[in-house]
Order: structure tokens, then C-alpha cells, then sequence
């Protein structure tokens, strides 16, 4: 059981380990060899917050391929959270980030909590091609959480999901959002702990 729902869509270059991430996320292993995501696939979790409180993240993650990316936009309506994926031995990756973060400002939630996430941290220092440091200036100026994962060993995986719900979750009670009425997109949703229909 859970006391609320949120939405994340995981978004990013093709190959950056978005759907890795989802796999160690969910099941607790390393995908090997994984195919290209062909539009969306989607995977949940619980977490539980230090009030106790129990937040159901639906995960979704998109094709990073161009000739899907009309097709994924549409999913990015109603995520209160995102994480914007680029692999730290792949340069371009981390260049096309303005691009992604201008979707999720256009057709997230407004006010979205995005975090910066740096895959495939556990790569020999010489693969490396985005140094630590770019990650977190590229985060601090556009207002991003930042964390460097690895899909592989589980490194921060976990940590940065929970600080997107936690961070979500935070937001909507300092604006005071109602927590079982309001408007039907609303993304952090208050489940009657008794049971009900799913989303």
C-alpha cells in the first residue's frame, strides 16, 4: 500500500543507460545488453519517507532516439519529476541537455523537479569525457539536483529517485496542495490506504 503516486519520466540520449537505470531501480540488477527503447517503458517503486510516508513512483522511460521523440513528449504531461540522463563518457550526450531540459520545461508540470543524472560514473577515469565538475555547474544553473550513478554497481541509483520523490513531496506541502482533492493532473495523489482503483 502506498499514500501517494508520483510520476517520473526518465529522459535523455539513446544509450545513456536510461533504461539500466529503471532495471537496478526495479529489480536490482544490471541490464546487459539491453535493446533501444522502442517509445516508452514504464516500471514502479515504493518509497518511504522518514515521516513513514509512502510514495508510489511510476517511472517511465522514454526513447532517446529522434524519430521517437514526438511519440515520448506526450508522456512528459502530469511528471512532477524527471531525470535528465547523459553518459559521462559520451560528450554529446552531455550537449544536447538544453534541448531535453527545454521539453521538460515546455511539457513537464510546472515547477518539475529535474535532476541531472551522470551514468555510467564507474567507467575508467580516461573514458571519462564530462568531468564531475561540469555535471554540478551545469546543475546549479539551471536548478537541478545532481548525482553521478552507475547503473552496473548500483551507485546512487536508488539515492537519486528518492531525493526526486522527496523533493517532490516537500514542494507540494510547503505550496499546501490538498492531498486527497484538487485537479485531476495532480501528481503527488493522496491513495485512500484502504484500497481503491489504480491509476
Amino acid at each position: 500500500m502506498w499514500d501517494y503516486i508520483l510520476k517520473i519520466i526518465v529522459i535523455g540520449d539513446a544509450a545513456v543507460g536510461k533504461s539500466s537505470l529503471l532495471v537496478r531501480l526495479t529489480e536490482d540488477r544490471f541490464l546487459v545488453d539491453s535493446d533501444p527503447t522502442i517509445g516508452i517503458e514504464f516500471g514502479s517503486h515504493l518509497v518511504t519517507l522518514e515521516t513513514g510516508e509512502r510514495i508510489k513512483l511510476q517511472v517511465w522511460d522514454t526513447a532517446g532516439s529522434e524519430q521517437f521523440r514526438s511519440i515520448t513528449r506526450s508522456y512528459y504531461k502530469g511528471s512532477a519529476g524527471c531525470l535528465l540522463v547523459y553518459d559521462v563518457s559520451e560528450r554529446s550526450s552531455f550537449e544536447h541537455l538544453p534541448s531535453w531540459l527545454k521539453d521538460v520545461r515546455d511539457q513537464a508540470e510546472e515547477g518539475a523537479t529535474v535532476a541531472l543524472v551522470g551514468n555510467m560514473a564507474d567507467l575508467p577515469e580516461e573514458r571519462r569525457q564530462v568531468t564531475q565538475e561540469e555535471g554540478a555547474a551545469f546543475a546549479e544553473e539551471h536548478g537541478l539536483l545532481f548525482y553521478e550513478t552507475s547503473a552496473k554497481t548500483g551507485a546512487n541509483v536508488h539515492a537519486v529517485f528518492n531525493a526526486v520523490a522527496k523533493h517532490v513531496y516537500e514542494r507540494h506541502k510547503a505550496q499546501g496542495t490538498p492531498s486527497t482533492q484538487g485537479p485531476p493532473h495532480i501528481s503527488l495523489d493522496a491513495r485512500p490506504l484502504e484500497g481503491g482503483c489504480c491509476l
